[in-house]
């Protein structure tokens, strides 16, 4: 048996609520993306054989260890063969840690016969607990939101912190749609200091939440009477005025403020350049921007590469939504 997986990527738009108050925090909203992807080959093999490609800020070492604690988690032998393919960089903002964890554990299953779906697979792996995002872009792509998880003494969780450091369950997804395939995102991936992860990403939730309870209120309205019913309508014009209305309220706010001045003008430059919204992706560096149409995109790529030419490096390409999840190959 060979197993081939394909996994998208993902855009984290906003985290809902980092305040608490009602009883839940988190909560966010995202899409899946095409590209970049990981590819994770795998088949039966004597003896345990990695072999990694295009590591994109990954050391090999990092991926051996990670492969070796989801051996052990799965309770399963390690007498495989993996060739995994990186290229979504790593803590660039498009979720490569979570994709690598679910392939590589879905690879491993299949090969021993396991059936085990990806929400328990996240469980096992530690990943998803603060934003659903990336699990449901894995399973089944499109545009998520989820509803984040109860908060306070006793509950799933008792504090601000991220994924990696919190023993919390996925959350419950409360709205999912197709994206038409004609909305594109032109994805820009400044060359400066990689977004918060680890210990930074623990310190940067401590020092700034809660955030203001008006905050998350005027977050949830823009979602619930702006948003939600903008991607139910296909109205891309609506859609994408209240993405970018989010990156200047909340904890997004905060996120971009961190980073390099490149970032918020990065965002103001697509939106006076035709995009129907712009943002940071998660704690960035990578930026998005949507356009309808594929010419549009095209043209915007240009007038981003001349923007960008004499003030910083920069990886720019054009994709569009995921509707699928991730693409399994069995042969």
């Amino acid at each position: 048996m060979k197993v081939k997986i394909i996994t998208p990527s993902r855009l984290h738009f906003s985290l809902i609520d980092l305040n608490g108050r009602i009883g839940r925090i988190d909560g966010g909203l995202g899409v899946a993306i095409n590209h970049p992807n990981i590819i994770v080959d795998a088949e039966p093999s004597d003896e345990y054989k990695l072999r990694v490609i295009n590591s994109h800020g990954y050391s090999n070492g990092e991926i051996d260890q990670l492969t070796k604690n989801i051996i052990n988690s799965l309770k399963v032998g390690d007498n495989v063969f993996l060739q995994i393919t990186l290229n979504i960089p790593a803590h660039m903002g498009l979720g490569s840690k979570t994709q690598l964890s679910l392939a590589i554990s879905k690879a491993l299953c299949l090969i021993n016969n396991l059936e085990k779906t990806p929400y328990e697979l996240a469980k096992l792996t530690s990943r998803a607990g603060t934003s659903r995002i990336g699990l449901t872009a894995f399973e089944k792509g499109g545009f998520i939101v989820d509803g984040g998880h109860s908060f306070g003494k006793g509950k799933e969780k008792e504090s601000y912190l991220p994924s990696s450091a919190s023993n919390a369950h996925p959350a419950p997804i409360i709205s999912w749609d197709i994206v038409p395939d004609d909305w594109y995102y032109l994805i820009t991936v400044p060359q400066i200091k990689r977004g918060a992860h680890g210990t930074d990403e623990i310190n940067k939730f401590r020092q700034n939440c809660p955030i203001s309870i008006d905050d998350v209120r005027t977050i949830s309205h823009i979602i619930l009477m702006k948003i939600l019913p903008a991607i139910k309508e296909k109205r891309i014009d609506t859609f994408g005025n209240g993405i970018y209305e989010l990156q200047s309220i909340g904890f997004k706010k905060i996120e971009i403020e961190l980073q390099d001045k490149i970032i918020s003008d990065l965002i103001e430059f697509s939106i006076e350049n035709g995009a129907y919204g712009s943002g940071m992706s998660s704690f960035g560096p990578a930026t998005f921007a949507l356009i309808k149409g594929l010419a549009k995109a095209q043209k915007l790529k240009q007038k981003t590469e001349l923007f960008l030419n004499d003030r910083c490096k920069s990886d720019v390409f054009i994709t569009n939504t995921n509707n699928t999840g991730a693409k399994i190959e069995i042969s």
